[in-house]
């Protein structure tokens, strides 16, 4: 039995946990800064300096809650990038000291191939697999073949899903995340309402394009007078549209995979 202590700095959310070989989660602490909302978007500098302020105590707390101690892990892992490089280096350099002292191996991880695995901790999932990655500045597909083996099937040509959804609230004077915010108010809205362009779909291959939508919401924001209906009715058309986009993308990633998938299995 492996046991790994894991810390996780990337962008604005300070977090630790243990897991074993075994797939168990010993012990999780996480710790979301709040700070950023009324900043309308993560401030490197702010995110990095609440990482090196709290990081230390989260790991005291998840090493106590795992009744474990340092001598009894097998290794210290660390969220290595892509990712706001400040918050990667107080995470990468307070895991390469735990493993320093404790003499234990450092396992630097990549950001992006975690999110793309994390299914097979929580299911027995076989090589190989389609990968839709969608993660802040991200918006991917990938077939994963192997851990660290992995074929990009297409991926967004402009902004990502989350940072449209993030402009898109900006736009309708919502406060930051936009995601949540914008899914409540569309259960309070008219999907049908406005026709926002479903770029890139009934193409082949599974690029993705969400500067268009972006650019209809802004024009839909200087036409209307805004109330708080057609808040709701733009939020609820927005989700739809982008509903849309991601099945017509989903279908033709599927088909790519199982075609590439069969091609390597006959040679």
């Amino acid at each position: 039995m492996k046991t790994i202590l894991a810390v996780e700095t990337s962008c604005d959310e300070t977090a630790v946990a243990i897991v074993n070989s075994d797939k168990q989660v010993l012990a999780h602490e996480i710790l979301s800064q709040a700070e950023h909302k009324k900043r309308g978007g993560v401030i490197p500098e702010i995110a990095s300096r609440a990482h090196m302020e709290h990081l230390s105590g989260l790991i005291k707390s998840a090493v106590e809650k795992s009744n474990l101690n340092f001598c009894d892990l097998n290794a210290i892992a660390a969220t290595s990038g892509p990712g706001l490089i400040g918050g990667l280096i107080v995470g990468t350099m307070m895991a390469k000291a735990i493993a320093h002292v404790a003499q234990k191996p450092f396992i630097a991880v990549n950001h992006l191939e975690a999110h793309a695995l994390v299914i097979r901790l929580l299911h027995e999932v076989k090589f190989p697999f389609l990968v839709l990655l969608i993660s802040g500045g991200h918006c991917q597909f990938l077939i994963a073949q192997d851990v660290g083996k992995y074929i990009k099937l297409g991926e967004t040509l402009d902004d990502s899903l989350g940072e449209a959804f993030d402009k898109v609230a900006k736009m309708l004077g919502l406060s930051y995340p936009g995601g949540p915010l914008i899914e409540k108010l569309a259960k309070k809205g008219n999907g049908a309402r406005f026709k926002l362009p479903r770029a890139m779909i009934k193409r082949s291959g599974c690029n993705f394009s969400f500067s268009g939508i972006k650019t209809a919401v802004k024009n839909l924001v200087q036409k209307l007078e805004m109330s708080e209906q057609d808040v709701c009715d733009v939020c609820a058309s927005f989700q739809e549209c982008i509903s849309d986009i991601l099945l017509d993308r989903v279908s033709n990633a599927i088909i790519m995979a199982e075609s590439l998938i069969s091609k390597s299995m006959t040679l």
